[in-house]
Formats: structure tokens, sequence, C-alpha cells
């Protein structure tokens, strides 16, 4: 709103008043102002103007400007900074007095000052004086000093600001001519205009101590005055809930005296009438408000085209050269294939990237992904709708051919609607930071910044957050948050949506709602949460954002420094910097692809193969039979049990199959049963439906692959092109619009379409049914280009598990070494597929799991107490001196540093010298002697002393020969030290033999229950109890954290204090339990209480005889001679029988061998047979 816009005769008839001391929510966890509600109360007031003045920030000057300008209030942009007391680089506490609460505040580091910006200039120096803030004077708060002030003053308003300002502080401590000259000071650094005496009147001993001095003061330098509301809330009422906001910021209680409060409750949005009454006897200082804001006319920076500028060869432009590289990449990738049709693509591709003005963009992303190829950091092969892109393609952006692939450039870049184009990328998550600081150095380090996040307080934390302000016990906020609905796709039901009748989920809030009327304590909560929900609680920084341009960002937006590690953020979220015109790139870090070049490189070492993975045809029949077999545990995005069953339902046989699982297994194509549809008319147990008999022809092109399903969205814009006629780009628009579900925009939408499809011939009943299907569709299906994107990456792992499956699960377990629950799924796997995994070895062992032929072993840094370093000295030893023959050898030949007790002992019980044939109880026994007898050997080595013994010393540490005690402990204590060190069981698992009794007594595994399970419910689960944490709760009741582990995973049961006592005795280690319980997920936290507990008879032998499923081709004579070998070799009493599939029927024969079933016989016969021949262990 510009200054002619201005109401006049409101400024002039002195009826009104303008707030310019705001603060808005982004003052965090202070603030409690929302921004719509506050412009939105002012607008009301019919106040021409506001402003919004945060703590040391302008985080929100984006999201306010925007939101004041659609409420029809003038924004102005300001900010109540933190000046140092001395020089912003000095960062020490500073006292003007004896120090207390009248000294400089925040304990002698920062003063306080209010400005605002009168015009563009002026918030360009706002900006930069809030940036360089942060940058260089940090020190408990972002500090200014006056040096700084001084130097971008132009185009600035300023006051004396409020009790925390220097002039007031001065004031209090008695120093008036200090005061003086420090008012004095800054009226020459602003200007006699530009500076002001703010006064406030909240009727509190602070400020009417030096009420009499300030005006006295004013008035002696001619300082215009100016009256101001320490906003803090919009309305009167809302200062309960700014009283707990502030209880949150310092984690105190509404009952605590001593906790950080405001003197009263004067802190809102009060009305012109009421300020002018406060300060009837100085009625200018009011007037003055809507002076400034009569003054103060900015406007924020937006639309620009910010995009960092791409160095091109002499002579070319950025799109001449776009151009040039986009076809020599697509004849270097597609030679004589480059048809018309690939040439027509990619000029129509330039032309419209040079028309909207993004050559520079796609310059760019090249060279990021070109850097990243040349020095080895694996890129994913696309992900968005960037892989819709030939030039893309061409470039080596992603890896896909989006005309073989049927993908839609317009989905990625509408001819028809300007927007930025979006292009993420996937890197090895080891090495993003490597590429954010190549985009650091190479675009400059003034020019590339993080993203700012603000984290809202979400319905459940302010249930959580309202229950302990309020001193309520923990469980009064726990009832309310399990009574509320569950999060649907991560989206929580808001607390006002709970009692607004017109909220879609209301109906699921009937529990809450009756909770919230019968109990006064739960009422109570909820009135206070709902004043907290919403509310900015903290700042962090967004998980993959990186902003790009092409001028100095301290020229375009407010940023900051993250004192934790240095690293530049915006101030303004991604939508502001978006708006902005800034590029935002997402460089995200994926664990699969950090798991796929490890795999390679394990091929490499193992077999002595080099794979290339973008070489694969994207066909192999051993992947799609894994597939079709759902052992899709370790395959990227196919990983999960429901996912594993629709994929034996499906039986893929292509990749097209891989792409729509992807797309299908979503709730919104699931919800509408289509995932299953798919499986079923693919498998013709069901047949292809058309949408309508008319529409079978003409749709059969676009729908045929999918067996006549809508999956994609580039399918709904397709349908669009073909039976209406549309345009690509409108078509494109038409999708968005259908998605958004607005009755009066689709009504519009529709008339073109009808009219497009008459136009072709179709009957209304064709066009109407038609509609009603693409509407549902178009919200639910899914980019065709980013599940084909994916679907490269899932089939690349899935590949891999089927033709290389030790190198593969030995990369899998090294990416989730931290992830104990994973690991012991992913060794679960492995004993499944039949590849042993051994204890880690000193002779054998590298840091990570490591394939030593079909076998994997676990990798020495995966020991308790042994580092990295121990491990590259033990390698170095290795390489350098020959493997280890005995302890003895072992001890002579590392370095001291590996001589260490500890480390010794953690190896020892780990199992890494068993191969050398020493039992681990008896090298228990004489370590401590051995490594005292090396040690000071070892420490003269390494100084170099050992010269001047002429090398005797050497020859004695080679030579130690140490007895070691033949004896070894029992298998239980080998294992649980094992699991000690290790945090798993390896060598062998106290549950192996025992599957069959868990199986029948449990209802699901832990590792099902975590990934697959229900939201709630009653449960059973068995397993080992692996550890105990006994408790006493403040009423003095006994209970017990008891941690539960099967083979795939481990989870914490809760016994209470009835269940507790129950079994309290029951409770030991190393025992076998089976536990029925309570299960509910919550915010991503899972708990299971217990109800009741069994000892299932582990003695009890599996019933009815050992069951072998073989294809009918497999059944040739060897593979039965050596089937029956194994057998021979497992002993026992019982049957075996062997059931051979041919197409569809079956034949089951009994074969003359008594066996005792293991683990070991399960794993010799998987080995020979498949990872899938026993049906009945």
């Amino acid at each position: 709103m510009s200054s002619e816009d201005f109401s006049a005769s409101r400024a002039s008839t002195n009826d009104s008043f303008v707030h310019l001391h705001v603060h808005t929510e982004y003052s965090m966890l202070d603030g409690a102002a929302r921004v719509g509600d506050l412009v939105n109360e002012v607008a009301r007031l019919e106040m021409p103007a506001i402003a919004m003045t945060d703590h040391g920030n302008v985080f929100g000057a984006f999201d306010f400007y925007k939101q004041a300008t659609k409420a029809g209030v003038k924004p102005i942009i300001g900010i109540e900074a933190y000046v140092a007391p001395e020089s912003r680089f000095d960062k020490k506490r500073v006292q003007w007095a004896d120090g207390g609460e009248d000294d400089v505040s925040g304990g002698g580091a920062y003063t306080h000052m209010t400005i605002l910006a009168e015009n563009n200039q002026g918030l360009a120096n706002l900006f930069r004086l809030s940036s360089l803030a942060s940058l260089e004077g940090y020190y408990y708060k972002p500090r200014m000093d006056r040096e700084l002030i001084a130097r971008h003053a132009d185009g600035l308003i300023a006051t004396t600001g409020c009790p925390g300002g220097e002039i007031q502080t001065r004031l209090r401590m008695g120093n008036y001519r200090e005061a003086l000259r420090a008012a004095s000071d800054y009226r020459d650094i602003f200007g006699a205009n530009n500076f002001f005496l703010e006064i406030m009147d909240h009727d509190i001993d602070v400020e009417n101590r030096v009420k009499a001095d300030l005006l006295k003061l004013g008035k002696e330098l001619k300082l215009p005055l100016l009256a101001t509301n320490d906003l803090h809330y919009t309305h009167h009422e809302d200062a309960a809930a700014h009283a707990a906001l502030l209880c949150v910021q310092s984690g105190t209680t509404l009952a605590d005296p001593k906790r950080f409060k405001f003197d009263n409750d004067e802190f809102y949005l009060k009305t012109p009438a009421q300020m002018r009454e406060l300060f009837k006897e100085i009625p200018e200082s009011c007037d003055n408000t809507l002076l400034i804001a009569e003054r103060c006319n900015v406007k924020l920076r937006e639309n620009e085209n910010l995009l960092p500028a791409f160095a091109v060869p002499q002579g070319e432009t950025e799109d001449s050269w776009l151009r040039k590289e986009s076809v020599r990449g697509l004849l270097e990738k597609m030679g004589d294939r480059a048809t018309e049709e690939y040439r027509t693509r990619i000029n129509y591709e330039l032309d419209v990237m040079a028309n909207m003005g993004f050559p520079g963009y796609f310059l760019v992303v090249a060279d990021l992904v070109g850097h990243a190829k040349k020095v080895g950091i694996r890129v994913g092969p696309g992900r968005g709708s960037a892989a819709g892109s030939l030039v893309a393609y061409s470039l080596g952006i992603t890896g896909l051919d989006p005309i073989e692939h049927g993908l839609l450039f317009e989905r990625f870049l509408n001819p028809e609607r300007i927007s930025m184009p979006d292009i993420d990328l996937d890197f090895d998550e080891r090495r993003r930071s490597e590429m954010i600081r190549y985009a650091t150095e190479k675009y400059g380090e003034d020019r590339v910044a993080q993203i700012i996040t603000y984290g809202t307080i979400k319905s459940k934390q302010s249930l959580k957050d309202s229950t302990r302000v309020l001193g309520y016990p923990y469980a009064i906020g726990e009832k309310l948050t399990k009574a509320l609905p569950p999060s649907v796709m991560g989206k929580d039901i808001t607390l006002s949506g709970i009692f607004d009748s017109k909220d879609s989920r209301y109906g699921e809030a009937g529990e809450f709602r009756q909770l919230y009327e019968s109990d006064p304590d739960s009422k109570r909560v909820v009135d206070l949460a709902k004043g907290l929900e919403g509310l900015k609680r903290q700042w962090g920084v967004h998980a993959a954002g990186v902003i790009l341009s092409r001028e100095p960002l301290l020229d375009v937006i407010p940023i900051h420094r993250r004192e934790a590690d240095g690293a530049i953020i915006t101030q303004f979220d991604m939508g502001a910097c978006e708006s902005t015109g800034l590029l935002k790139m997402d460089f995200l870090g994926l664990r699969n692809l950090s798991v796929l070049d490890d795999a390679l490189l394990n091929i490499k070492a193992n077999q002595g193969i080099d794979v290339v993975l973008e070489d694969l045809p994207l066909r192999d029949q051993k992947t799609f039979e894994l597939l079709s077999r759902g052992d899709t545990l370790g395959v990227f995005q196919l990983d999960g049990g429901p996912m594993r069953a629709l994929l034996r339902s499906m039986a893929p046989d292509s990749f097209a199959d891989i792409s729509a699982v992807i797309a299908l297994y979503r709730p919104g194509p699931m919800g509408e049963n289509a995932h299953n549809n798919y499986a079923d008319r693919k498998n013709g147990r069901k047949p292809v439906e058309p949408i309508h008999p008319e529409l079978s022809e003409p749709l059969n092109e676009i729908l045929g692959d999918t067996y006549g399903l809508i999956v994609y969205q580039e399918q709904v814009m397709a349908i669009a092109q073909k039976v209406a006629g549309f345009t690509l780009g409108r078509a494109d628009l038409l999708r968005k619009a259908m998605g958004k579900k607005n009755k009066e925009i689709l009504d519009k939408e529709y008339i073109p379409f009808e009219a497009g499809m008459k136009e072709n011939g179709f009957s209304v009943a064709a066009i109407k049914r038609l509609w009603e299907v693409l509407i549902p569709f178009s919200d639910y299906a899914f980019n065709r280009a980013h599940s084909a994107g994916y679907g490269v990456v899932s089939f690349w792992t899935a590949y891999l598990k089927a033709n290389y499956p030790t190198e593969y699960m030995a990369a899998l377990l090294t990416s989730v070494r931290d992830d104990k629950d994973k690991s012991a799924l992913y060794l679960s796997e492995c004993r499944r597929m039949g590849i042993k995994v051994l204890p880690p070895d000193v002779n054998e062992s590298d840091a990570e799991y490591t394939p030593r032929g079909v076998d994997i072993r676990f990798g020495l840094a995966a020991i308790r107490n042994v580092g990295e370093g121990v491990v590259a000295s033990i390698k170095a030893a290795r390489a350098s001196k020959g493997t280890f023959a005995s302890f003895g050898d072992f001890l002579a030949k590392v370095d001291a540093n590996v001589c260490n007790k500890k480390t010794i002992e953690s190896l020892v019980k780990a199992g890494a010298f068993d191969s050398l044939s020493h039992p681990r109880k008896g090298l228990m026994a004489i370590h401590l002697e051995a490594i005292d007898s090396v040690i000071e050997t070892k420490r003269a080595e390494a100084i170099g002393q050992f010269d001047l013994f002429g090398g005797d010393t050497i020859s004695q540490v080679a030579g130690l020969d140490i007895e070691i005690p033949n004896t070894e402990w029992d298998k239980s204590t080998l294992l649980t030290f094992e699991r000690e060190m290790l945090g798993l069981y390896v060598s062998d698992h106290p549950l192996l033999g025992v599957e069959h009794v868990l199986r029948s007594h449990t209802d699901m595994s832990i590792s099902e229950l975590l990934e697959d399970g229900p939201q709630d419910g009653v449960v059973t689960i068995g397993g080992l109890i692996t550890g105990i944490q006994r408790k006493v709760s403040r009423q003095g009741a006994s209970w017990a954290v008891v941690n539960v582990e099967d083979l795939e995973g481990a989870i914490e049961v809760l016994f209470f204090s009835n269940t507790y006592n129950q079994y309290a005795l029951s409770l030991t280690e190393d025992r076998v339990v089976v536990v029925r319980g309570r299960f509910s997920r919550t915010d991503e936290q899972v708990r299971f209480t217990a109800l009741e507990m069994k000892m299932p008879d582990i003695s009890a032998t599996p019933t009815g005889p050992l069951l072998i499923s073989l294809p009918a081709n497999q059944v040739t004579p060897p593979v039965v001679e050596r089937m029956k070998e194994i057998l021979r070799s497992h002993p026992g009493k019982r049957e075996v029988h062997l059931q051979v599939i041919d197409q569809q029927k079956s034949t089951t024969l009994k074969i003359d061998a008594l066996v005792t079933s293991s683990p070991s016989l399960s794993a010799d016969l998987k080995a020979i047979l498949g990872p899938d021949c026993l049906i009945r262990i």
C-alpha cells in the first residue's frame, strides 16, 4: 500500500493509532501474536498499518508482508535489535554499574533498540544489519553495534527502545549525562527526523521509574515522542497462552513463583481509543505513529531472476551453450538411435527453457552432477518430474530415456505457466556435504546458503506442553493425545478442527470431545493447548535444501549463522526464497546409493568382476524371479511386509511393473484397491475393463501397459490431450485443478473438456464417466517420472541381491551398522538366504562387513572399544608382515596402540581370534600378562629406541610364545559376550532351532509389528529377554522395562505394577518368553505394555515331517543325491517329505531319511536348493 492509498483522514482526525513495537510468533517462545490473527484484528479495528519488530531477526518479514497486504493493512517491517554495549566483536559481558536487573540486559551482553524500514533502501539496510549482527556480532544473541548501525542507517527510522534499551538502562542507573550522550549519538546517526523517543505505559515499575527523566531528555534533545505498546499477543485473553509459552521456553510451570513472566496482561493489540486514553497528556506521541506509518513504504523483492550465472566459453551465451551441450550429450548417449522424434523433442524443450529464462539453471545442475560423477560420488538416476526432460537425460542429470518410458516434459516444465523448475538430486549420503562444499566454492560462499525451517507446536505437542506447564501428571496429557484421531500421512487433526463440525475429520474425534466435556482437568489442558497450537517453537534447517544466488545473498535476503557449526542459513523460509527468485535445490543423501557403491566394490574385491549399473538392461530373469517371490527385504522401496505380499501377487516381469508397484503402494490408490486390481488384471484373475466402451480403443495406447487403470499423472494429461484435444501444458493445468478438488474450478474446467470430447465424437455418457473416473485418480495418480527414476534404483538393488547376494548383503549390513534392529533383521535374512555371517576375525575382517567367498565376515570396527585407528593398524600389520599365526604372533606384529587391554579383551570376547584355534576363555585368562610382556618393547619401538639394541628387541617380540589354557566358556556365556561386544548374536542365536515354538505361540515377529503392525491393539510377540531395567514409580510401585528380542528385531516391553508383581520372579535374562500386550504407535514412537507372559516349552519338537519344496525341473539326479547326503549328515527321528511342483499341480513324496531339524541343516539345504526350499522346518 503506497502513501497515496494511506487514509489521510484517519491521520488527520487523530482518532487512529499504529502499533510500531510488535512481537509476532517469529519472536520464538516469546511472541504469541500469530501473524494472520494479528493483521485481521488490525483490519477489524480499522488501523491503517502495523509494524513487525521481532527480537533480533526478520524471519517473518515475507510472511507478514504478504498477509498484511492481503488484509488491506500496510506492513511496516522492522526489528527489535540487540545492540552490543561496546563493540560487536567483543564477546564479553559488560557492566555499566554494579550489575543486576537495572544494568545491561542479558547479564551484560546486549541492549535493545527498535528500528523500522522507511523505504526500500532502508529495508535492504535492515536486512543487512540483521544478517551482520548474526555473522559478526553473535554473543548469546545476534548483536549489532553503533559502528555497524552508522554504516547502514540510511532509510531507517529508530527509537530509544524499550526499558532494555541503552537510554532507559542508563537512566535507571541514574546516569542522565550518559543517557543524553547516547541519545544524541543516535540522533546524529539516524538524523533528527528519524530518531524518536519511545514511551510505553504498561503501568509497571521499570517504566514508571524513568518516565520523568525520559521526557526531560526528549525535551532537551528535541526528540519527537512515540507511543508504543510492547505487543506480544493479539487479544487480551491470549495473555494466559503467552504466559504458558514463556514457561515452555524456560522449562517451568505456571505455579513456579520464580518463573520468567510478564508483570501483567497489558501486552496486547490495544485499540486506538485505549492507546490515546493512555497517552492523552501527550497526544502527539500517538499522532507520530500515524506519521511514521505514512512515511514507511516498502516493497519486497519478488519474482526476479536471481538464478546463479554459469560461466560459459567465450563467444557463447547460456542458451547457445545449453543447446550445444544437450545435442552433444544426446548423440553420445543415443548415437544412431537419436531419431527425428528425439531431435524434435530436444529442440522443443530447449525453446521452452530459453523462453522461460532457465538455460543457466540446467547448466548449473548439469555441472553439479558432472562434478559428482567425476569425483566418484554416486548420483541417483532421477527423482521428481525432472526425468520427463530429454535435455536433463542428454546432460546426464537423469538416467532414464523419457521417450522410451513415456515421460512427459510438460509435467516438469509447463510452457503455459511459468514456474521455477525443481530438480532434486540424490547423492551417496556419506558424501552429500562434499557436494554442498563444491557448490559453495564454485558459485561463491556469499551466494550459497542452507534454508531455514520453522518448527510449529502441533496438536499433540501443545497438549503435552500444556499438561506440563499446568503442573498436571504426564498421564493426563497422554490420555488426551491417545484420544486424538490417528495421523493421516503424517498430518494430525488440529485442536480447532476437533471442535469444528465442518472439519473433514470431525467425526473421528468424538472420544476426544467427550473427554473434554466430562473431565474438568482435560478441559483446562485443552483450552490452554489451543492457545499454544500453531505457534513457532524453534527454527531448524531444511534437511536437503540449498539456496544458490546470482548476487551476494547479503544484498538480497537476510541470512544468519548457525552457532554450532558456522553454517550460513537463510532467515526466510523456502517459499519466501523461491518467491524472491532465488534458486532452491535439494541435495539429498540416499543411503541406498551408498549401498550400491559398496556392493560394487565388494563384487570387484570378492569376484574380480566390474559391474556397471548404468549399462545394465532393465530386464533380468533372476531379478524378476526374486521380485515375484517377494524376497525384497533390503531392496529399495520394496522392503516392507505388505509390499512383499503385493509383489508376490503381482509377479513383476518387466520394469514397468516395478514402476507401477511404487506408484500404487500408497494410501490413495490402495484406498481405491488399485494395487490389487493391477495385480489381478495383470495375471488374468480379473478382466481388463475399459472406463467406457467408447473409450476402449482410444485409450488403449495410454492405459494399455497399466491394464486399463489410471496409475500416473502423465496418463491423466495424455488422456486430456487425446480425447479432448488439450495441449499437454493445458492438460497439466487440468490435472492440478483436479487434484485441488475445488468444485467451482472443476465445473469451469469441465466446459472445455466436454466441448473437446464432443468435437471428437464422444457421447455425453462417455464424457461423464471419464470425468468421474479422472477426478479421484488425478489426486491419487503418481508422477511417473518419479516412480520410474526410483524404480531404477529398486531394480539395481534387486538385481544385485539376486545375482550377487553375498556382496549385496554385506553392503546392506554395513549401511545399517548403527541400527541394531535393522542389523538383526538383515542378519536373519542372510540366514534365510543360506549366507553365513561369520564373527569378526583379525586375519579376514576389514573395518566393515566384508564378503569372503560365499560368506560374510563381520567388521572389526563394529566391536565395542575397537576404533577406526585400531582397525587400520591391524590391517596395516597384516599387509606388511603377513597373516597372524597365533595370538603371540598378533601381539608381536601390531602397533602399541592395539595392545590396549580393553581393545584386546573386546577382540577376544567378539571371537576375533577364533580362527587361530585359541579358546576365548583361555585367551581371557592370559591376555593381560601377554600384553604386559610386550608393551614396554612396543613403546620403545614406537619412539625409535630399539636401534640402540641392534634389533634384539624386535626378535624378542617376534618370538613371543604364549601358553594358552585349553578351556572354553559354555555356549550361553560365549553368546552373551559376543552380543555384549557386537550388539548382536552372530555365530549362533539362542532362538535358532526354536523358531517353530515362537511361530506357533505369537501373532507376528517383532520386526513385522514395528514395520507393518497395526496402529494399536492387543498383540502377542515372543523372543529372548536380553535386558531388564527395574524401576520404582513416585508412588513407590515397582515396574520394569524389559528388552525382548527375536531373530529379526527387538522391542522394549513395559511391565507395570500389577503385571510386574505377577511375573517379577520369572523376568530373568536369556529366558525365552511369549508376551501378550497392548501396542500403540504415536509420533513414530512405539509402546508395548505387557498384559500377560508365558514361558513356552522350547524342548518341544516341531510336529509333522520336514517338508522340502522343489520345482520339477530342479529334481535331477545330482541334486537329489546331494540332498540325501545333507540329510544323512543330520540324523534324527523326524521324517522328510519332498513336494515336487510341476506348473499348477504338486506331488508329495516321502524320502528315506530321518533327521534332526537345526539351523545348520536349514542353511545346508538352502545353499543347494534355494532360499525358499523349506515349507515346514
